[in-house]
């Protein structure tokens, strides 16, 4: 990191043990992400005229060369554990972490691209024995049986209708393993 770390306790007094604990926490974050440029943590216990055994609230704010992220971890009140300080950090800094892994697939551009779901014409109905064909925007030909139609009854089916379909090998070609009509 270049600048230092920060770290600030509020409605509590500074705790080595937490600082140490932090501190192995952000050791292992910047293993695995050296372009970390700052990091802030800050640590609230709960207020205690307001209630006894509340639960500890735990904000990192993080500062890369693309863009800072901030998680402000409060636990919703059924998160009993979260009156322990170390848990409230635990799964702070785990949030952050994804959400560094996140930012890094993306720097890398490892995002996920999902295939598009080809789309054809329903060309010919054989209700008699139960399949069609749909013909693809390239003219190929997809041969689907009646139990592959999803959304709509097969004796309801028009000739012209646009499809979305799974395609897969056939023993006679390919064939669709489902079929969706559109609209």
């Amino acid at each position: 990191m270049q600048v230092p770390l920060q770290i600030t306790f509020r409605n509590m007094e500074t705790s080595e043990k937490i600082e140490a604990d932090i501190r192995k926490w952000v050791d292992k974050l910047t293993s695995h992400h050296r372009d970390i440029i700052s990091c802030h943590i800050v640590i609230e216990a709960p207020a205690q005229r307001h209630q006894k055994g509340g639960l500890f609230k735990t904000r990192i704010d993080i500062t890369c060369p693309e863009g800072k992220f901030v998680i402000n971890h409060e636990p919703p009140a059924q998160h009993k554990e979260h009156g322990d300080v170390h848990v409230s950090i635990r799964d702070a800094f785990n949030a952050v972490g994804r959400k560094l892994d996140e930012y890094s697939c993306k720097r890398q551009g490892e995002v996920k691209m999902h295939e598009e779901v080809p789309r054809g014409r329903i060309s010919q109905l054989f209700p008699m024995e139960d399949y069609g064909t749909i013909t693809t925007a390239d003219d190929r030909e997809i041969y689907f049986h009646r139990n592959s139609v999803l959304n709509m009854d097969f004796d309801a089916l028009t000739i012209g209708a646009m499809v979305r379909f799974h395609e897969e090998a056939g023993n006679d070609g390919p064939q669709a393993s489902t079929v969706k009509v559109e609209g």
